[in-house]
């Protein structure tokens, strides 16, 4: 399936479960808008490249659209589609009050220069800029941008409309960021791990980890689940993936790729695997943080984690997702799993909203709380209806912004 097919499956899974009849089923299912721009530059050596941009913003219902802005050189409409449809979920399970958006530019991050990529960033603010703002749409990082390419759209947006932070989240802690707004999605994926480990009946000091994908998200959910005396026994990026029966030490891991331009490769602590053998190692918890679909009706008969914890957006397909299921293997969905990163750019808007700074520590409290809160709800309605975890925490997606719909009117 295709990345917007995709969500429309599981969509209509727990639509059934909700009983939901076909009129409204189509008018949250339906993005409100799809942007598709041109992004002509001039590269480093004098040539002309054209870029293409999307910006998809799905639903409203329940405030301001939010989504990241992802550059990949795989980067299409259909999965920019696929993934603004999913925040409109992941926010109403977060129960913050935003609605659903996703951009992207298809170019290779690891192409272009620095001078190249801060081009492609401003022109496509360019182009976009009357459909974006702090009450409309308000971009985020996702793979292949940070906190750089967000002070850049601020700054381009200001030329516009003026001073105005909450345009974007993400941003440098000196551009009116937030603190731990870089580990957030990790540490989310860390503590949902450990909680879903405790109500399978898994003791965290005695369960061993894979994770594939050794970047921002990977490694924050690796040093979470080291400090809580897990063992992570396999890591892996685009590069390499490694293996340590006895444990890898997470913190020399991500010193070694600190200073290694962010790779593993060469990375003496563990043995080298194949990089689709990580995901068939026989441990306690597996977790895809890298890329979608990964997990697949072609090898998930080989899974042998009994828990599977979505770090990335997608990485087990629907057919494999079925084959999973009757399996008895517990599916955490990326709806919940990675929702600690929107959690805390909802705080970042907030505190530029209120021209006020936070604390690291009241991130992180109010990141647990909330997290945590949204896990016993998805987990609550799991247990009582005898559906999968990524149908109770679509059944509550889909309720919340349902309701809101018919509040305002619009349904």
């Amino acid at each position: 399936m295709k990345a917007f097919e995709a969500v429309q499956h599981y969509f209509h899974l727990a639509a059934d479960q909700l009983e939901m009849d076909a009129p409204l089923r189509k008018l949250l299912i339906t993005p409100e808008r799809e942007v598709t721009v041109q992004i002509p530059i001039e590269m480093d050596d004098g040539r002309l490249e054209t870029f293409i941009g999307y910006r998809v913003q799905h639903n409203r219902a329940r405030g301001p659209m939010k989504g990241g802005l992802r550059y990949h050189h795989e980067v299409n409409l259909d999965e920019v589609r696929g993934l603004a449809s999913l925040m409109t979920w992941k926010t109403a399970i977060a129960n913050i009050p935003y609605g659903g958006a996703k951009g992207g530019v298809t170019v290779n991050s690891r192409e272009i220069s620095p001078r190249e990529k801060e081009r492609i960033t401003r022109k496509f603010v360019d182009e976009i800029h009357m459909v974006i703002g702090p009450d409309v749409d308000i971009p985020a990082p996702d793979m292949g941008t940070g906190h750089e390419e967000m002070a850049w759209i601020m700054n381009q947006y200001a030329k516009y409309h003026g001073f105005n932070p909450g345009v974007v989240t993400g941003k440098p802690v000196e551009h009116y960021g937030i603190p731990g707004r870089e580990e957030a999605t990790g540490r989310g994926v860390g503590m949902l791990t450990v909680k879903t480990l405790g109500r399978l009946g898994r003791k965290v000091g005695q369960s061993t980890v894979a994770i594939q994908g050794f970047g921002n998200v990977g490694s924050h959910a690796a040093k979470f689940l080291a400090e809580a005396d897990a063992k992570v026994v396999a890591i892996s990026d685009h590069t390499i993936a490694l293996y340590n029966k006895d444990g890898i030490n997470v913190m020399d891991a991500v010193r070694y790729a600190r200073k290694n331009n962010g790779t593993l490769r060469g990375f003496s602590e563990a043995d080298e695997i194949g990089g689709e053998a990580i995901l068939e190692l026989k441990v306690d918890v597996l977790i895809p943080a890298a890329i979608g679909g990964v997990i697949t009706s072609a090898n998930a008969g080989n899974i042998h984690a009994p828990l599977i914890i979505e770090a990335a957006n997608g990485p087990v397909t629907p057919d494999a997702d079925e084959v999973l299921r009757e399996a008895g293997v517990a599916v955490l969905p990326d709806i919940l799993a990675n929702a600690g990163g929107v959690t805390v750019s909802y705080f970042e808007w907030v505190q530029n909203r209120q021209y006020y700074k936070w604390s690291l520590d009241r991130v992180r409290g109010e990141l647990d709380r909330l997290l945590l809160a949204a896990f016993e709800e998805v987990w609550e309605k799991h247990t009582d209806l005898n559906v999968s975890l990524r149908t109770a925490a679509f059944m509550i997606g889909i309720e919340r912004v349902a309701r809101a719909a018919k509040l305002a009117g619009l349904a």
